[in-house]
């Protein structure tokens, strides 16, 4: 397939307006090098990235979903799946060193050259397979009730990170040694990024070259809600935790 290089028409069921509402971005490019070809790499039968194009247009809450990518096999596949790719990512944000917000900026502002302003984004990540629809449409509900400026789901430390113990000569050494004997639920719960999607106001965005912003909150998802992939190991534990959940 030819992707296109300069941006088309991008639902020819529509004109171009101002004013839109969500746009779905996925950010997938061809290079990977831990997990090579990661984004499509086959999770439990099909495209890792066909879950979160699916999850997306499962949610109706975009009127855009679109996967930003430098690749055909990965244009191709996404299209299959129902997501839009209107043009290719340029060379310089398909690096090693191209930031997140670096293509999040550079999608925002070619659907503004046609004349397409969409008030709220969403970054879903390619291999978040246990996003779902609901979680998408409860984030969104929440950014809109509370005026936030992002949100983006968060999961519960497994166990305190207050409680923590470092190599020193090598012995171990309590990180926070005034929390040696304080019980853990006493201890404040602390949260970590899932890693799956992140909501944001897009003119905070572009005024900050930040996701998050001062108004930030999430929502939390429990352990078998989510996980991280990384490596080969990852890759197993996610779809071992796929399957307990969903099959």
């Amino acid at each position: 397939m030819d992707i296109p290089q300069n941006i088309m028409d991008i639902n020819n069921n529509s004109t171009l307006s101002s004013g839109l509402g969500a746009l779905c971005i996925i950010p997938a490019r061809g290079g990977s090098k831990r997990i090579p070809r990661k984004n499509i790499k086959d999770f439990l039968g099909k495209p890792i990235i066909a879950y979160s194009i699916e999850a997306a247009i499962e949610s109706k809450v975009f009127e855009e979903v679109m996967v930003s990518t430098d690749d055909e096999e990965i244009a191709e596949i996404a299209q299959k799946y129902g997501a839009k790719v209107p043009f290719t990512r340029s060379t310089k944000n398909a690096n090693d060193f191209a930031t997140t917000v670096d293509v999040l900026v550079e999608v925002i502002e070619a659907y503004r050259n046609l004349g397409q302003n969409f008030e709220t984004g969403c970054c879903i990540y390619p291999t978040a397979p246990f996003v779902s629809a609901s979680m998408l449409q409860q984030s969104y509900q929440k950014l809109q009730n509370e005026g936030l400026d992002s949100l983006y789901p968060v999961q519960r430390f497994s166990f305190p990170p207050q409680r923590s113990v470092v190599f020193e000569n090598g012995k171990l050494l309590w990180q926070n040694p005034e929390n040696a004997q304080v019980r853990s639920q006493d201890l404040t719960p602390l949260y970590h990024d899932a890693g799956q999607f992140y909501f944001f106001k897009i003119e905070q965005l572009l005024k900050n070259k930040s996701i998050l912003g001062e108004k930030t909150s999430g929502i939390i998802i429990s352990e078998m809600d989510a996980h991280d992939i990384d490596n080969e190991e990852d890759w197993q534990v996610a779809e071992f935790k796929y399957r307990l959940k969903y099959q």
